[in-house]
């Protein structure tokens, strides 16, 4: 059942942040135990190595899935690696207590909904303390976002309020969110910092409902100091959702908390949003991530060679950063495989090897290409116009091209099937998963799809 349990959040996980992570990643990882008493499932890794990148990228995205599928309020991960497994006794049988609620449908959980009072309890700060200032390498694409983020910790609630950050997946803001959570927190203990991701957020006040306790989940707010809200462009076309957070905000603005936002979009470009929401998140200051440069990519890699205390030359290190990608997160993948690979062929790193190592995987998803990119290039051949492609029309050719835009955008770019929906009005994940299957079972029975497919995505790739 555990075994279950996992596959389940490999699932989700794919879905969220990507295939590659995945397979690069967590096939390499198995839950072993979970001990409901405790709160804690044990995750076998095969080495120290996996163990650290797992740890410091993926731990509290795996803690907050966990949580939710074995319908507890807070996990805890434990991790030994094969090694170890021989050497140490892991949990007892006895304790690995599986949630009915997991093993009555399976299905159901991909995401689940919040099931427990989420009035009640202590608040997770859920500060993920490895993303601080010093480890965020600044560059012309993140500058002005990196000089307002630390401002905002000097005097909270003062100035840039709120600061509203903005930019593709990938690129920082995560992790410039969680350093200002970590560097209020340095600065004054006892100021009470929440990070929420808007999924998380939009969950609780589910359950809120479901509990008929609205007034106290909007309450517990108000003794909040600083407020981060990760991905807030999808809140998009949920109206109760948007009028609970509406009251929130200006609660705290208000009382002078500081309120920051992070979305892949401008405020002005989040479908379904409305328009008092709007201007609020305009109030303060509002800024973009941008691509990095070769120079901020090299800065990049090397800080991550000092960190991690890899051995590499400086002409491995132009090699990787020279390569097109689309986000640092897909450069950071670059250099692990790198290792990875080195590392299990017993080779040294040379540029040659890292050729061979980064040879292995496909360019696709890592040029500059974003949504609106794919767009116009389903706009050109459909002949639909890209406010049609967006819009809720149901004829035959629209929901069509429509699909084979959703399609494109999941093969091309890393962003989720959230962030696909979302882009599409505040569709479900579940409805771009569905396009996209239509459009893979489509491109093997219609050739006339596959070249249609085949064209676009030479065109898009250049």
């Amino acid at each position: 059942m555990v075994q279950s349990i996992w596959e389940e959040l490999l699932k989700i996980i794919e879905q969220e942040v990507g295939s590659h992570v995945v397979h690069t990643w967590l096939k390499a990882v198995s839950l072993k135990s979970w001990d409901g008493t405790a709160k804690i499932a044990l995750l076998q890794v095969p080495n120290q190595f996996v163990q650290s990148w797992v740890q410091s990228h993926y731990q509290v995205l795996l803690e907050t899935h966990l949580s939710r599928l074995f319908n507890v309020s807070c996990v805890k991960l434990k991790f030994v690696t094969s090694i170890e497994e021989d050497h140490k006794l892991v949990l007892s049988s006895d304790k690995m207590i599986v949630p009915a609620i997991v093993t009555s449908n399976m299905e159901s959980l991909s995401p689940p909904s919040l099931s427990i009072d989420p009035t009640q309890g202590k608040r997770r700060c859920q500060i993920n303390r490895m993303y601080l200032f010093d480890t965020f390498v600044v560059g012309p694409s993140n500058q002005l976002a990196y000089a307002a983020a630390q401002a905002v910790t000097q005097k909270p609630g003062k100035i840039y309020n709120p600061l509203f950050i903005y930019g593709g997946s990938g690129l920082g803001k995560t992790h410039l969110l969680h350093a200002i959570g970590n560097e209020v927190k340095l600065r004054n203990k006892k100021l009470e910092v929440l990070y929420q991701t808007t999924d998380r957020f939009v969950s609780e006040f589910i359950g809120a409902i479901r509990f008929d306790k609205v007034h106290q989940f909007k309450v517990r707010y108000r003794d909040v100091d600083l407020l981060l809200i990760d991905d807030v462009q999808f809140i998009s076309n949920k109206e109760q959702t948007q009028e609970a957070f509406f009251h929130i905000f200006n609660m705290l603005y208000e009382a002078q908390k500081q309120i920051v936002f992070s979305s892949d979009t401008d405020p002005g470009g989040i479908n379904g949003l409305a328009e008092r929401l709007r201007s609020r998140f305009e109030w303060g200051l509002v800024t973009d991530i941008g691509l990095p440069t070769l120079e901020t990519k090299t800065a990049i890699l090397q800080k991550k060679v000092a960190l991690g205390n890899y051995h590499l030359d400086e002409e491995v290190i132009a090699y990787i950063a020279s390569r097109p990608v689309f986000n640092i997160r897909e450069l950071e993948g670059s250099l692990i495989r790198v290792m990875a690979y080195a590392s299990l062929a017993n080779q040294s790193v040379s540029v040659e090897m890292a050729k061979r190592s980064l040879a292995r995987t496909r360019t696709t998803g890592s040029q500059n290409v974003d949504f609106r990119d794919i767009l116009r290039g389903v706009h050109k051949h459909s002949g639909i116009s890209m406010a049609g492609l967006r819009s809720a029309k149901r004829t035959k050719d629209v929901v069509l091209a429509r699909h084979i835009a959703m399609y494109l955008m999941k093969k091309l770019t890393n962003r989720s099937l959230e962030q696909i929906g979302a882009f599409f009005g505040g569709k479900d994940h579940t409805t771009v998963l569905h396009a996209i299957s239509k459009i893979e079972h489509n491109k093997k029975n219609d050739k006339d799809i596959e070249i249609l497919l085949s064209t676009i995505e030479d065109e898009l790739l250049r």
